[in-house]
């Protein structure tokens, strides 16, 4: 077994429980997305970026996909939390729950446009 080091392993193990706990949508949407499966495109789940976790990350297109539900509207800690995502200079892509568990082939038509349009910047977004 590896051992971590301090700051390294309080985030893995949020990370991890994170992961473990996964809403219905974010599984299936991590089902369509891992390997490789989307155009090529290496996506990460539960990466932190500052003080924060993404959902889901590809770090050569610099582009996060975050599924919210209900609770996410109109939320405070969602503005703060997407401008430090955007100042560590990565896109946002906010999906519904319900627009993955009703059209996962959508979402991902979706993502992939937002991939390729990040990636003919340069990855700025």
């Amino acid at each position: 077994m590896r051992i971590l080091r301090g700051a390294y392993l309080a985030r893995t193990t949020r990370s991890r429980r994170l992961c473990r706990d996964s809403t219905d949508a974010e599984r299936i949407l991590w089902a369509a997305l891992r390997g490789r499966q989307l155009d090529g495109l290496k996506f990460v789940r539960r990466e932190p970026i500052g003080p924060y976790f993404a959902d889901f990350v590809c770090r050569d297109a610099k582009l996060v996909v975050e599924l919210d539900g209900g609770q996410h509207a109109d939320s405070a800690y969602d503005e703060r939390r997407d401008a430090a995502i955007s100042e560590a200079g990565y896109r946002i892509l906010r999906l519904w729950n319900n627009e993955v568990l009703g059209n996962v082939e959508g979402a991902l038509m979706t993502i992939a446009r937002a991939a390729r349009s990040a990636g003919e910047r340069g990855g700025e977004g």
